[in-house]
């Protein structure tokens, strides 16, 4: 009988804890996959400690120094412990094949978007750190402020209107993907992995801004992005 996999994801302040895009991605996957799983929340300042007592795998600051990261899978049918939320849809994908996140062979393709989605989000990003920060306990935020500052410099307030347009000019170049296709995902009529990346963040949006703040977001090129978001969670069974 196959055991659960066990995710670690972020604690946080708000109801169902979860908030965090990346940890998002493998509960999507995990979810779609129907693979039986159970969430172990950890505290951003537990987060190194409990990563190296499971054999988590650390990665580098800009410094040289290690950082310990979330999420991390551990799965205990095979004993395999995987770091970084991509490197975990690819091993979910090899050891369960079955309803496929790659389709086609496009893990490789998929990987690019992945960065290049990113891409398009990362210069807006500080307005939305700053959401974050008030939904998490005053340790963890914290820890949180002390770790994302490294790559994303302090201010994170100074330019909340340049960032905002930054999010909606990136979202309409975003459109524009998805108007090249012939469906409602990346892929056309083919779900797949591209699709939970862009959910996610959708998510954290929903799930840390104001309001108003995701009214705004939402009401970005005809509603496309709340109806996204619906699509996905709908196809991973998480609505």
């Amino acid at each position: 009988m196959m055991q659960p996999l066990v995710l670690y994801d972020i604690l946080s302040e708000l109801p169902g804890n979860n908030f965090s895009p990346n940890p998002a991605k493998p509960r999507f996957v995990l979810s779609y996959k129907n693979l039986p799983f159970v969430t172990l929340w950890v505290d951003y300042s537990d987060i190194s400690i409990a990563m190296k007592a499971i054999g988590g795998k650390s990665s580098k600051r800009q410094d040289g120094s290690d950082v310990y990261t979330i999420p991390v899978l551990s799965d205990p049918n095979t004993g395999a412990v995987i770091t970084d939320s991509l490197e975990i849809a690819s091993y979910l994908e090899k050891t369960y094949p079955e309803k496929p996140i790659f389709p086609n062979n496009s893990e490789p393709l998929i990987r690019a978007f992945d960065s290049d989605y990113l891409s398009l989000i990362r210069p807006a990003v500080k307005s939305i750190f700053m959401r974050s920060v008030e939904i998490l306990s005053p340790t963890n935020a914290k820890f949180f402020i002390e770790v994302r500052s490294q790559d994303i410099p302090l201010p994170w307030d100074a330019k909340y209107d340049e960032d905002w347009d930054l999010l909606e000019k990136g979202y309409n170049t975003a459109y524009e993907w998805y108007q090249k296709t012939d469906g409602k995902w990346i892929m056309g009529d083919t779900f797949s992995y591209a699709d939970i990346v862009v959910a996610c963040w959708l998510l954290w949006y929903k799930r840390v801004m104001k309001e108003e703040e995701w009214a705004r977001v939402s009401s970005w090129n005809g509603g496309k992005w709340a109806q996204v978001l619906a699509d996905v969670q709908k196809e991973c069974n998480l609505a």
